[in-house]
């Protein structure tokens, strides 16, 4: 085949590959079989690969996963990416209704235009000459992050369109199908979307069936918002399938397209939680403006939640950030609005005496905009015999018996007594930087105080918005040691699992206990989701300590914490020592070796997967004995029945 009739047969190829790929991935329709389309896709990458000049940005071939990154570039976004207000009954949408027709010069409003409310990861594509070439993630809603090799991975996304210049907003999602086959791997299919695609490595997101999910065009100009899904759909994007336009006047059918939604959204293929209502005519929305983070001329009207019934298992209580103490239910795990849920925060004391719940209670829990989990009321005919009032003075002296408690006059929260909040944030963030934790040079003492003493941090996640300018105005820094600091602090956004989870300063989680956590779940989603038995698996896991870390990711500001973090882009690398051929084993060194010293025999063992521990338990796998072993050691290996290991053992099982 010559030069000219390959570039012939490449040009017809792209573009039955491409209707494939928009009637398959789009429409929900196949126009051949996979087997066709993939014989498709072969020969045209034989025939690309005898002639790479012919090769263009647009060609379905170039949707492969490249070279991992080492990190992700900042992006400021033309236009911000914004976020709704929610709203969650028919009183409220119509407030805003009123509120916004009081701003208008004609007092009316003409259409209503909506949409599902999508649940993923929100992102922004650009194309220049027609050609995909930019994909940032939200972000701060000013600065995201470029993600485009990873979202070139997904097949619904079309890299060329009938458009010069273009800018396409949209959420990207995987559907329930999906996820259901990867579940016991991601909290939720929001998780998964986002884990996926912040991952630096774009072969993982090439190898998840993620879809984009189009919202918005911000260019070129459209009219209204359904002219702008018209030319979405024209240009080869995927919607929902769920907009619709409703006349200003139509309040009831507007309204009773909400309810219908809330029935039929459970035979939808993807999570939703609301619905988005927005001003049709574009130029009116836009004329309303921003406020806060929100436009006024949209809402998402969130459904109402799922419920379910399980049992109380216990009480814990958990102390965030604030110093404030947080009761926390542990529950059977039960299934609520498409997640397993395992536990809720009870609030205070007060709202568990309003609500009377005990342990071994029979509860009724529903998501609050299908994201965080409430105790809706206690089914007291279910009350086993023998419940007792939670006391919750008391439990606090149990739980926390090295700490004192006050509750000041007129708030409803017990504090840790003689600490501030921004004590304990100090601390806490200095903790963070810690060299067993982040290690970020720079955030010592006497600059974290002058940091949170001058408002530029009041959380955890305010490290990743310092600007370098601001920072250099405070009494401690200069240019040079401000744009340090950020750096240093920007560095630390995608640290191993074991250090992230030692940095969060859960209490009774040291740098051992973390890199056993890391080595069991794998991800800090897995770990969140852990209940307490998933935790009690764990070498030298009790249940003091994992009721501390079932209470701490069940506290809502740790969760509103993480939630800021994932969003900056601050997230750990998964753990893969589950596949070294030591996962899973744990051991203890004892004695002198002649050919190492006892540390480096046990680095050596961790980077093998294994976990190295101080004291024998039933968990142990082997004990290593050198020169002069210890007593007690050998004798309860002995007891235990745990087996020994030589030195010339331990160094052919290193080196095998």
């Amino acid at each position: 085949m010559t030069k000219s009739e390959a570039a012939a047969r490449i040009l017809k190829l792209r573009g039955l590959i491409n209707d494939y790929r928009y009637h398959y991935h789009v429409l929900d329709e196949s126009i051949m079989s996979e087997a066709a389309a993939d014989s498709l896709k072969h020969e045209l990458s034989q025939l690309e690969a005898e002639y790479p000049e012919l090769i263009t940005p647009d060609s379905p071939t170039q949707r492969v996963a490249g070279r991992a990154l080492d990190k992700f570039e900042k992006v400021a976004h033309d236009k911000r990416m914004i976020s709704l207000a929610d709203v969650f009954s028919r009183e409220e949408v119509l407030d805003w209704v009123s509120r916004n027709e009081k701003l208008l010069p004609g007092g009316k409003i003409a259409e209503f235009f909506t949409d599902i409310k999508m649940d993923g990861l929100a992102c922004s594509l650009k194309y220049r000459n027609g050609i995909f070439y930019q994909a940032v993630t939200r972000g701060d809603g000013l600065i995201g992050e470029n993600v485009t090799l990873n979202v070139k991975t997904i097949e619904n996304i079309p890299l060329k369109i009938d458009a010069d210049t273009a800018e396409v907003r949209g959420e990207i999602i995987i559907f329930k199908a999906d996820f259901e086959k990867l579940k016991g791997e991601f909290a939720n299919p929001r998780n998964l979307a986002a884990g996926s695609i912040r991952q630096l490595d774009p072969k993982v997101a090439a190898s998840r069936p993620l879809r984009f999910i189009a919202y918005d065009l911000v260019a070129p100009d459209t009219p209204t918002w359904h002219d702008t899904y018209e030319t979405l759909r024209k240009l080869g994007f995927q919607t929902s399938g769920e907009d619709r336009v409703f006349s200003g006047d139509d309040k009831k059918g507007l309204f009773d397209y909400i309810d219908h939604l809330d029935e039929y959204r459970k035979g939808l293929k993807f999570n939703t939680d609301g619905m988005v209502i927005k001003i049709n005519d574009r130029a009116v929305y836009d004329s309303l403006g921003i406020v806060g983070k929100t436009p006024r001329g949209a809402v998402a009207y969130k459904f109402p939640a799922e419920e379910a019934t399980t049992k109380v298992k216990d009480i814990v209580i958990s102390i965030g950030r604030t110093g404030a103490a947080t009761p926390v239910a542990l529950f059977d795990p039960v299934q609520v609005a498409g997640t397993t849920v395992r536990h809720a925060s009870l609030h205070n004391a007060d709202e568990i005496a309003r609500l009377d719940v005990r342990i071994g209670d029979t509860v009724i829990i529903y998501k609050a905009g299908d994201i965080i989990p409430q105790v809706k009321e206690v089914l007291i005919p279910l009350r086993p015999d023998g419940a007792k009032p939670y006391d919750f003075a008391s439990e606090l002296k149990k739980q926390y018996p090295e700490l004192e408690f006050e509750r000041p006059d007129g708030e409803v929260v017990y504090r840790v007594k003689g600490e501030s909040s921004d004590l304990i944030l100090k601390r806490a963030i200095e903790y963070y930087a810690s060299k067993p934790a982040l290690n970020i040079e720079g955030l010592g003492e006497k600059n974290v105080s002058a940091l949170v003493d001058s408002g530029l941090v009041k959380s955890l996640a305010d490290l990743y918005r310092l600007d370098a300018q601001r920072v250099a105005k405070l009494e401690r820094f200069g240019d040079l040691s401000a744009m340090n600091l950020v750096n240093a602090i920007r560095a630390a956004k995608s640290p191993t699992l074991a250090k992230f989870i030692t940095a969060l300063g859960i209490r009774h989680v040291g740098t051992q206990t973390a890199v056993s956590l890391a080595r069991k779940f794998g991800t800090l989603d897995k770990l969140s989701e852990a209940s307490e038995d998933d935790l009690l698996e764990v070498a030298d896991i009790g249940e003091v300590v994992a009721e501390s870390i079932v209470a701490w990711f069940s506290d809502e500001d740790n969760i509103k914490m993480l939630d800021e973090l994932r969003e900056l882009g601050v997230w750990p690398q998964d753990d893969a020592s589950a596949d070294l051929p030591l996962a899973g084993k744990s051991f203890v060194v004892t004695g002198t070796l002649a050919s190492m010293g006892r540390e480096e025999a046990e680095d050596k063992l961790r980077a093998l997967g294994a976990t190295v521990t101080s004291s024998v338990t039933r968990t142990t796998t082997a004990l290593i004995v050198g020169d002069k072993p210890g007593k007690s050691k050998t004798e309860k290996a002995d007891k235990l029945g745990i087996s020994r290991l030589s030195e010339a053992e331990l160094l052919k099982m290193l080196n095998s």
